[in-house]
């Protein structure tokens, strides 16, 4: 990106400012009602841009710990989620519920952080 272009999340949080600010205020009924919704998408967007990245890889991490080898995170929660339906890895499975927990809350950090 060329020096001086605003980042996607510095555009994100000026189009969420305005909608706050200018457009909100001046919104009533349903307009108003989905103007808040468009401001509450545009914040999740923008702390997924900023969170996801080292939560996604925190995870892989934990999930390679606990099922005992290395594997992308789609392949590690599918097989997480096997040995779940399996019975093989239970909610005593040693690490399993600080990882869902962990999981969780890095989730509810982009989704809704006052949640936490």
């Amino acid at each position: 990106m060329p020096k001086g272009t605003p980042g996607m999340s510095d555009l994100l949080d000026t189009v969420r400012e305005f909608m706050e600010r200018d457009l909100l205020p001046a919104a009533s009924g349903d307009l108003r009602f989905q103007c808040r919704v468009a401001i509450n998408v545009l914040g999740i967007i923008m702390r997924e841009l900023e969170l996801a990245p080292a939560q996604h890889e925190a995870e892989r991490q934990r999930l390679a710990l606990l099922l005992g080898h290395e594997g992308s995170i789609d392949e590690l929660n599918r097989e997480l989620a096997r040995r779940m339906r399996e019975g093989t890895m239970r909610d005593d499975t040693p690490g399993l519920l600080d990882h869902l927990r962990a999981t969780s809350v890095e989730a509810l950090r982009i989704d809704n952080p006052k949640w936490i």
